[in-house]
């Protein structure tokens, strides 16, 4: 985590002095800026990994700052932190959904809860990434796809396929999980909860112990957040954190993210194993996924880490497979039967495809999908896609 640039944003020289000794005790260096202005031109002009802002800045609030900042491609992925002296709830909500990844309220905890912060925001590395389980991530250019279905359909034909392997779904889907509805979840622990505890509490042990174990579908669950007020105080400073130790503790973790595509999901895109690339068979979610993928080759994701699927149990009418990869620029490699109501059915039930329809041909396809994405993380993560 050493040798970042970080921008302190704040009015009061003394705070800000004391943050910036020390952030510079831990190696970093520090710039700083006594006004929002100011630091707008500061953070535009040196590109810092990290901003740290008093939201309550005279001259320009927390909100725009945050605004203006995401609209400028030359800072528009940097990490934001509120240091404030506001801890109330309206402040908090504004700043998060202008675009701050965290909000800590100054008080005599301030500072090892800033440095846990810095630690989850900047200590992703591609090292840490290729150690533990095997992480696979769901995602969509357009909602309505099935994502979450498959996901948790596919995570439980993987469970199936390798009966000793250990593994996890966790639900990012933002502001409001999907897959507890499907696999039939009703407790209170979720990402939200989870994420409020501290390192030293979510280890690899923690969650084989404590997360629920769904038993019709073979892998624990850590559930999204239960409404979208509870995903506005999700700490995102902890993410990578969890899902290090998930990886940790558990042979595949796989991660429903749906359309959801931002600064929480994209770390955890760029450092999966295996993206599992899912699309509808309308003209639009073709063109939507297309533009998806542009975008995450800009961000330096490779195409031999997507595995394209077609989900036409969606929708029988649309583009064919032939057409779909032709207009992306990517092979699909599995196209999904149609189902009719049956995929509607299980999830209404609770029930896994597998379970509740055994001999259908989208039942055999997803054994087969699973057992050829599995091997294909593998290969990857050993440094060989073919």
């Amino acid at each position: 985590m050493s040798g970042k640039r970080i921008l302190i944003v704040d009015p009061d020289a003394a705070s800000r002095t004391f943050v910036a000794r020390t952030l510079q005790a831990q190696q970093h260096e520090v710039l700083q800026a006594d006004s929002g202005k100011e630091g707008l031109i500061t953070a535009w002009r040196d590109r810092p990994d990290l901003i740290i802002m008093e939201p309550t800045v005279p001259d320009l609030g927390g909100a725009e700052f945050a605004q203006k900042i995401r609209q400028d491609p030359r800072t528009a992925e940097v990490m934001l932190i509120a240091l404030s002296s506001d801890p109330s709830i309206a402040r908090i909500k504004s700043c998060m959904e202008a675009g701050f990844n965290e909000y800590i309220t100054k008080s005599g905890q301030a500072i090892p809860a800033l440095t846990e912060a810095l630690g989850g925001l900047l200590a992703i590395k591609d090292a840490a990434a290729r150690v533990g389980g095997l992480l696979i991530v769901f995602l969509t250019a357009k909602g309505g796809t099935g994502t979450s279905s498959l996901c948790a359909n596919i995570a439980m034909n993987i469970a199936t396929n390798e009966p000793e392997a250990r593994v996890v779904v966790v639900d990012m889907v933002l502001p409001i999980g999907s897959i507890s509805p499907i696999v039939g979840y009703d407790g209170h622990q979720d990402v939200v909860s989870v994420a409020e505890l501290g390192p030293a509490q979510t280890t690899a042990e923690y969650f084989q112990e404590q997360l629920p174990a769904m038993a019709l579908w073979r892998f624990h669950l850590l559930a999204g957040s239960p409404d979208p007020e509870s995903s506005n105080h999700l700490r995102i400073g902890r993410i990578w954190d969890i899902i290090a130790a998930l990886k940790a503790g558990y042979d595949y973790v796989v991660v429903d993210v749906g359309r959801s595509l931002s600064r929480i999901s994209l770390p955890l895109i760029q450092h999966a194993d295996l993206i599992t690339l899912v699309l509808g068979t309308d003209l639009s979610a073709v063109t939507l996924t297309k533009t998806l993928w542009e975008y995450l080759r800009s961000k330096g994701v490779g195409p031999e880490r997507i595995y394209g699927i077609l989900n036409r149990a969606v929708g029988l009418e649309g583009v064919t497979k032939a057409e779909a990869e032709k207009i992306i620029g990517l092979p699909i490699k599995t196209a999904m039967p149609y189902l009719g109501s049956n995929f509607a059915l299980a999830n209404n039930q609770h029930q896994p495809l597998a379970l509740k329809f055994p001999n259908d041909t989208a039942a055999i396809v997803l054994r087969e999908t699973a057992s050829e994405m599995a091997g294909l993380a593998r290969r990857l993560r050993g440094g060989s896609g073919k």
